[in-house]
């Protein structure tokens, strides 16, 4: 399907260099992309800083839910995103042409409530304004059903509203320098980790075919066959999962037939999410498995989290208490205040829910970072460790990696320097898995 391998050096951009790692992916080298699901902007300068060592380029994607037209629940339209990403790219001395933007899951999923029609018609404005926003990268997803439909949709129906979503894309993007590539399908995992008991399933070959096929008639009843040339991949289940206390690592051997089955179709690799917390050496065969595209978000805000908790404990032994930030004690209030983003997702008695409150996988804190209480607590923690750093020793005990990181001069006795250090823990087992790592520095 994609064209891209054929453009000259001369005119790359840095989604001519993804398709490039994802046709040598289909080529049988270790190569491939992660993709950075997030707006934390601590972690977003953690990727930066990540990329920048590696020189490779940095794919940032936002979902439906977290940024559209109405703001989504970080506030941001797509625009004001793409300027947020910018913004903290150039603080981060990034190069912005080496950013490349996508959107996660666009469809009519905030909108699922309302009619069919109603949905699809906010989710086309939504695509749209990604679209015209310039983010290249775009997972169509009309999997979800809206009000009054089916519990579950049919395959027909969910290929039809994708190619409506893509026919809006390429109307936006007509008269631009460049189209998006696009990818289709959709996983099994829950989005940010499963809430139950974890019965993984890997998608079929059968089911493969079915997905292509369909999206490729959808396509062509509406002429999108430019469009259809630009699909990079095709999301699936490969096996892997999280929930809030136990990942599902991936076995090579339950998906090797789906592997090898997407060489059969043209162009395009596999896109898998819900790889957060899986090993080294799991991510690298599911790169060697044609799943070229490597999505993580709650991992590396759960890695901020397990930083900033050092932090705190570092704070307790060393500041005064009547200068301390108490940020541990804060968070707890505020999610028990305002539990619409944990009460769903924690069950049991008070000590498990108190405990998954503060450890679980699923990292429900991640929406509690903006509150303004908080930020302003994490403000004082940073303000007084930098102003105070504590001593090796007494970093040593809570955060041990990034005291050696401080031993080796890799990084400064600063506690921005040693969340971001936490949070690349991760980020470079992702871009060793995918080829992208360089050594040193």
């Amino acid at each position: 399907m994609n064209s891209y391998s054929d453009e000259p050096a001369v005119s790359r951009t840095s989604v001519d260099d993804m398709c490039h790692l994802l046709q040598e992916n289909r080529a049988g080298k270790w190569k491939g992309i992660y993709s950075v699901c997030s707006a934390n902007r601590l972690v977003l300068e953690a990727a930066f800083a990540q990329a920048a060592r590696d020189q490779s380029p940095l794919l940032i994607e936002a979902t439906c839910n977290q940024v559209n037209q109405e703001g989504g629940y970080t506030g941001l339209t797509p625009a004001q995103f793409r300027d947020y990403v910018h913004t903290i790219a150039q603080d981060m001395r990034f190069p912005t042409e080496r950013v490349i933007l996508g959107g996660d899951h666009l469809g009519p999923n905030p909108w699922r409530t309302q009619s069919p029609a109603v949905a699809m018609e906010k989710a086309c404005a939504m695509v749209s304004a990604y679209a015209a926003a310039g983010f290249s990268k775009i997972h169509l997803d009309a999997s979800m059903p809206c009000h009054n439909d089916p519990r579950v949709l049919a395959n027909e129906v969910i290929a039809e509203r994708a190619a409506q979503l893509c026919e809006v894309a390429e109307s936006t993007t007509r008269n631009s320098a460049s189209q998006p590539v696009y990818v289709i399908g959709t996983e099994v995992p829950t989005p940010g980790g499963a809430q139950d008991e974890m019965e993984i399933e890997v998608t079929s070959t059968e089911s493969l075919q079915e997905t292509l096929d369909v999206h490729r008639r959808a396509f062509s009843r509406k002429n999108l066959s430019s469009a259809w040339k630009r699909i990079i991949g095709v999301v699936v289940q490969p096996g892997v999962e999280f929930g809030n206390e136990t990942v599902a690592d991936y076995i090579p051997e339950k998906a090797s037939d789906l592997s090898k089955s997407i060489l059969q179709h043209e162009g395009i690799v596999f896109e898998a999410h819900s790889t957060d917390y899986q090993t080294a050496e799991s991510l690298r065969q599911l790169v060697s498995g044609h799943f070229g595209i490597l999505k993580v978000g709650p991992e590396l805000t759960f890695m901020m989290r397990e930083a900033i908790f050092g932090l705190a404990r570092i704070e307790e032994e060393w500041i005064a208490g009547e200068q301390r930030s108490n940020i541990r004690a804060i968070i707890e209030r505020v999610m028990i205040e305002n539990p619409g983003n944990w009460k769903a997702y924690y069950h049991g008695d008070e000590h498990p829910v108190r405990v998954a409150r503060a450890y679980s996988l699923s990292d429900r804190i991640r929406y509690y970072w903006p509150n303004a209480e908080i930020s302003k607590a994490l403000a004082l923690l940073i303000q007084n460790l930098e102003q105070n750093p504590a001593p090796l020793p007494l970093v040593a005990q809570y955060l041990p990696r990034q005291a050696e990181a401080i031993r080796a001069r890799s990084i400064r006795n600063n506690p921005t320097a040693m969340i971001h250090h936490r949070i690349r823990e991760s980020l470079s087992r992702y871009a060793e898995a995918c080829g992208l790592a360089l050594h040193g520095g």
